[in-house]
């Protein structure tokens, strides 16, 4: 049997009890970065149903949105409950440099992972100079 004092971890399961949520904050963790012509985020989401993600952009906000049940049987007497659970989510803003209808996203070993394009319009691009030599006498 595990046992351990911690007086905190008794407070947060006394108001677990008593307003039915952890006093915790579930904070979903990422990284981003750009590569080549994408950026890229990873969000750490262990132990998540890749069924519970939710994705959807409006407006150039990336809403993402997991939620993560207890293993326990409800009867059960938790002796440690330190993996949070409940609804996770996030906002990311995204610039206008962005495709977001080419979103591409997956889901491997506890990490959400999106791929966004850089939008054509928004690529480096060489403009070619026209014109001639300048003709003398004219």
């Amino acid at each position: 049997m595990l046992m351990r004092t911690d007086p905190f971890r008794e407070f947060d399961r006394l108001a677990q009890q008593v307003f039915g949520s952890t006093t915790r904050p579930a904070a979903m963790q990422m990284d981003a970065y750009r590569s080549g012509d994408e950026l890229v985020v990873h969000f750490d989401l262990p132990g998540i149903d890749p069924e519970t993600i939710e994705l959807d952009v409006e407006r150039h906000v990336l809403n993402v949105r997991a939620e993560r049940r207890s293993q326990a049987p409800h009867d059960a007497e938790m002796i440690a409950a330190e993996r949070p659970t409940g609804t996770f989510t996030r906002q990311l803003f995204l610039g206008d440099t962005l495709d977001t209808e080419r979103i591409d996203a997956s889901y491997d070993a506890g990490v959400l992972t999106l791929r966004i394009p850089v939008a054509e319009e928004a690529k480096p691009r060489r403009i070619q100079i026209t014109g001639g030599k300048k003709q003398l006498g004219s």
